[in-house]
């Protein structure tokens, strides 16, 4: 049986230390458990709940910074773009281009992460069913693109807060065989911290084990030293020296 696709790393590009940590702990993972992890990090967090929110060092910088992450370490990235102007740079670096759930429709977007030929991740709308995402998957295969991947992570339940239903699992691989479960972004209170985004990074390892359950391909995890002081996403992301013991659970 082929091994999990395994997507992890920081939520934003704090810094280069920080991008270097990460990737010698994935390294270490790949090595012990003959895996091929995709390195993750956002290089600008367009849309945080306040204007004063940490957004990254922006799309210049911060692809210098993934770039070297793959030049140093041979991990394969992961980054996502907010605007069709960024995909072209993005996809000269990384062999992942993401979709966020926010832009999942936008048609501009989706067009022009396919035509950089590289692997489209597009991660489904807080608002959209598994079903409903066949028609972005359709954008990107007619703009020549086969490679599309789909992400669940969860659905508004009300305010701040997120249900995930893992139906939408078997439901999205209807129109793609790879589909991945945000483990950490499923576990997130959106706007619940009063100016930011809160979260329960405990459930985390569970989410994993309940969407293997219902056939997930892939994890998305995102992970970090010190979550507590991270510059985004903190509540939600899973502890660094704890990214083991979840990956060994769904091995």
């Amino acid at each position: 049986m082929s091994k999990p696709i395994i997507i992890a790393g920081p939520c934003v590009i704090e810094s280069q230390e920080l991008l270097d940590t990460v990737a010698q702990e994935l390294c270490r993972l790949n090595k012990k458990y003959e895996l091929d992890i995709i390195f993750k990090a956002s290089f600008d967090k367009a849309n945080r709940t306040s204007i004063s929110s940490f957004r990254g060092p922006g799309l210049e910088k911060g692809l210098q910074m993934l770039d070297s992450i793959k030049q140093h370490f041979g991990l394969k990235i992961l980054t996502d773009i907010h605007e069709s102007i960024q995909a072209e740079a993005a996809g000269q670096v990384v062999d992942v281009i993401q979709i966020p759930a926010f832009l999942c429709r936008q048609t501009d977007l989706l067009v022009a992460a396919a035509k950089t030929g590289k692997v489209v991740n597009i991660k489904k709308a807080q608002f959209l069913s598994g079903i409903d995402m066949q028609y972005p998957v359709q954008k990107v295969r007619e703009s020549g693109n086969n490679k599309v991947w789909l992400t669940e992570r969860g659905n508004m339940f009300g305010y701040n807060n997120l249900a995930v239903d893992f139906r939408n699992i078997p439901d999205m691989k209807q129109w793609t065989d790879t589909v991945i479960m945000d483990c950490t972004h499923a576990v997130q209170r959106p706007g619940g911290g009063n100016g930011c985004t809160s979260g329960n990074r405990e459930f985390v390892p569970m989410m994993a084990l309940a969407a293997k359950a219902f056939g997930a391909t892939g994890y998305f995890f995102e992970t970090h030293p010190t979550p507590d002081t991270a510059k985004s996403d903190g509540p939600n992301m899973l502890y660094l020296n704890e990214l083991e013991n979840v990956i060994v659970s769904l091995l």
